[in-house]
């Protein structure tokens, strides 16, 4: 089998080049490494989220959320405290400027997202969006 017809591969590839397109955005506008965009909109659409809920929401890894919501820390952008209940997790939540900022951009970073998905035949967009709801609940159950 070569590696371009394995579907895990080029599902990755494909998600990869996608969201790399999208970081485009963020990263010019506000410094946001991916990583940093993906806590920044977990936590402007919450009122706070502990590091496991995090990690349970995202593709990212302990390290990983734990310097994003560092750095995101240092730019005034989300506050981070210890849980009064376990001193090993942490709770994030955005600060009024986080929230701000996420508002800024997210119709930026949506509108590329549309402009790549409008390039698509509608038939391809929607074959698509029941695609991948298909592999999330095969994948959910497995």
């Amino acid at each position: 089998m070569q590696l371009d017809s394995f579907f895990p591969y080029r599902l990755a590839v494909a998600s990869e080049a996608f969201s790399r397109n999208l970081t485009d955005v963020y990263e010019r506008e506000l410094g946001l490494s991916r990583e940093e965009w993906r806590l920044l909109f977990l936590l402007a659409n919450a009122e706070s989220m502990t590091s496991l809920d995090v990690a349970h929401r995202t593709t990212l890894d302990k390290v990983q959320v734990s310097r994003a919501a560092k750095r995101l820390d240092d730019k005034g952008l989300i506050v981070r405290e210890i849980s009064g209940e376990d001193r090993r997790i942490r709770v994030y939540r955005c600060t009024p400027e986080g929230v701000r900022q996420f508002q800024h951009l997210q119709p930026k970073v949506q509108e590329r997202a549309n402009r790549m998905l409008d390039a698509m035949a509608p038939e391809d967009r929607e074959a698509l969006e029941q695609g991948i709801s298909a592999l999330l609940k095969v994948a959910k159950t497995s």
